[in-house]
């Protein structure tokens, strides 16, 4: 593990007045919109989609890293140039998803666990080779009557640290993305509790796997009412707790917190 390497990749993608582009829709969601606006879904429509996009003069002084989905990491601009090379080129960092999506947990109806971490460190090895210099894995926790259960949390705190331990092992930069969902009528105190617990499982875990907090970002959800909740919070009740929350949970040497798209 580069430690020197991870720490300037993970603040170099949170440096101030960067974000970071989520671009990694897959192929179907993809060609979806393409054929929404009349354009025939293909590789070639969406790989000049994408270099069209990554051609755009100035976005580097306000964007740190990209998000690609496989395909656009094994494609090419308009003049050949890897996709992943122009952006390196640009000052700004390919990253690239990992997981392989949310399924169902065993013996927890409405539940999930995210899965992916087979085969996860020659995938991370082969995208390091093509120039990816951060990963996400996104796991998501929801609140309903009796869940997120304790194993819920554990099994997904438990796969984040794995998959954050075998990316930073490859010279990768993990997002840790535990989103606690907005769906359904929790108030927001509720989705404080449920966060902050979430979050405290992560860090156990992250602990427990030695994976290199400064060498890692959070992408965490807002404390926020569920939709369906009669009382909403105002944006700045959303802002205080959000707050409030993560200085309760996540340690300080974490660099950056980047909110979900």
């Amino acid at each position: 593990m580069d430690r020197e390497l991870l720490e300037m990749t993970a603040s170099e993608l949170v440096a101030p007045g960067k974000g970071i582009l989520a671009a990694d829709e897959s192929n179907g969601t993809m060609s979806n919109r393409l054929a929404a606006v009349g354009v025939e879904p293909s590789s070639e429509t969406r790989r000049s989609y994408r270099a069209n996009l990554f051609a755009t003069a100035g976005y580097e002084s306000a964007v740190g890293g990209v998000i690609l989905f496989d395909e656009t990491m094994r494609q090419s601009m308009d003049d050949g140039t890897p996709i992943p090379d122009a952006l390196m080129a640009r000052g700004v960092h390919p990253g690239i998803k990992v997981d392989t999506g949310a399924k169902n947990l065993a013996h927890h109806p409405d539940e999930k666990i995210t899965e992916g971490l087979d085969g996860l460190r020659e995938r991370c090895s082969e995208y390091f080779q093509m120039g990816a210099r951060f990963t996400k894995w996104r796991a998501v926790i929801k609140i309903g009557d009796g869940i997120p259960s304790a194993a819920c949390v554990s099994t997904n705190a438990h796969a984040l640290a794995r998959y954050a331990a075998i990316c930073q092992e490859q010279g990768l930069v993990p997002i840790i993305e535990p989103e606690v969902l907005m769906d359904g009528d929790h108030t927001q105190e509720q989705c404080f509790d449920v966060t902050r617990r979430t979050l405290q499982f992560v860090f156990d875990e992250l602990y427990a796997q030695r994976v290199a907090l400064d060498g890692i970002l959070l992408k965490p959800n807002m404390i926020v009412a569920g939709k369906g909740c009669s009382k909403q919070p105002s944006t700045e009740e959303i802002a205080d707790a959000t707050v409030d929350c993560f200085r309760n949970s996540v340690p300080a040497a974490v660099p950056g917190i980047v909110f979900l798209s």
